[in-house]
């Protein structure tokens, strides 16, 4: 799998949807959206693109297990969050309340570990992060 072009897709998604619910909500007057607007365009857009410019940049070994816990930990992980997020919210089906509280916090605790990983993998593969 290329990590880099798998993470720019997504975050492009992401920047779609961020996108479209601000004009949404720009347009409508209403702003119950902001807290997932704003999750999706930091959480979705900006770091799943920033962990594509970090693939890039630094040659992190393809076979990299830790790599690859770390990329699908971060796509899961931003999905669950944004969307548990919604449902939480936004509370679009009724008798769900627990589902969605429980959908959230699993969402965002993936999405922590998947950030965890993240710190962990640059000291792990630390010897190509350097300026030369």
């Amino acid at each position: 799998m290329d990590r880099t072009r798998f993470f720019i897709r997504v975050s492009a998604i992401y920047a779609l949807i961020g996108a479209f619910i601000g004009s949404h909500m720009a347009g409508s007057g209403g702003y119950e959206f902001r807290a997932v607007h704003a999750h999706i365009l930091v959480v979705g857009w900006l770091s799943l693109f920033a962990f594509a410019i970090y693939y890039k940049v630094f040659q992190i070994p393809k076979t990299s297990k830790l790599a690859t816990f770390h990329v699908w930990t971060a796509f899961i992980g931003s999905i669950g969050l944004t969307a548990g997020m919604w449902l939480y919210y936004v509370q679009p089906f009724a008798g769900s309340e627990t589902f969605n509280l429980v959908f959230f916090i699993v969402g965002g605790s993936i999405l922590m570990i998947s950030f965890f990983l993240f710190a962990i993998m640059t000291f792990v593969h630390g010897k190509f992060i350097t300026e030369e």
